[in-house]
């Protein structure tokens, strides 16, 4: 497949040539959460045409956006990876999910799916890092099937999918309502509601709240553009 040629010196050509096709920043998207296998991927991207991903993964190799490394032991396989040019692309998948929030309707349309990377992207969306300033704790996330963390170091945070990289200091469990997705929105309001099992150090929950729930003085301006997977009300 021919990549699209815009013929202009202009730095956002340039970058729609390399990431602008249908489902890069998807696969970009879900590789910012981890490396992933090709079925991975696959199986994270419903609707995907197998050669379309194929295609993709070697148009974004050869643009040294993605790689491909040997996974460790006791794995094995190939998994394909962000380079840190790919990596720097994150700022611009937050601010482009703020701003199509905007354009998502109230609930999920029959046959929404929520990919877990997601949810990660959300959780970077909204990290409050004034807040978090000083902070050491890991939190692992159980909804339905998908299992995330978010890993604050001395005020930095990261956050991806799967099991913690270290014990989390507090797991926290909930199900979505039954018309619902295990989204961030969903997350919040179970958490202020009462309604997740908790597993760790439960002082952790309030922190979480408070590191990761966009701030009250900050509603007009996430309400023009809340976070990826966000409401008007700048939850997801």
């Amino acid at each position: 497949m021919k990549r699209r040629d815009f013929g202009q010196y202009c730095g956002l050509a340039r970058a729609l040539e390399l990431v602008g096709e249908r489902w890069a920043l998807l696969i970009i998207r879900d590789l910012a959460g981890r490396p992933q296998r090709y079925t991975d991927l696959f199986e994270g991207l419903p609707g995907i045409p197998t050669n379309m991903l194929s295609t993709r993964l070697k148009e974004l190799e050869q643009a040294g956006l993605v790689e491909r490394r040997i996974a460790p032991a006791p794995q094995r396989g190939v998994l394909y990876d962000l380079t840190p040019a790919g990596h720097s692309l994150e700022p611009a998948i937050i601010a482009l999910g703020r701003w199509g929030a905007g354009l998502l309707d109230a609930k999920p349309r029959p046959g929404d799916v929520l990919p877990p990377a997601s949810v990660t992207m959300t959780l970077r969306a909204v990290f409050d890092a004034e807040a978090a300033a000083g902070l050491t704790a890991t939190w692992e996330i159980h909804a339905a099937d998908m299992v995330l963390y978010a890993a604050v170091t001395d005020g930095r945070l990261e956050a991806g999918v799967g099991p913690a990289p270290v014990d989390p200091d507090l797991v926290i469990t909930f199900e979505p309502e039954p018309d619902d997705l295990p989204s961030y929105r969903s997350l919040i309001r179970a958490i202020k509601c009462g309604l997740v099992k908790v597993e760790g150090r439960r002082t952790l929950l309030d922190t979480f709240l408070r590191v990761f729930a966009p701030p009250q003085d900050a509603q007009v301006e996430t309400s023009r553009t809340p976070p990826m997977g966000a409401t008007a009300d700048g939850t997801v």
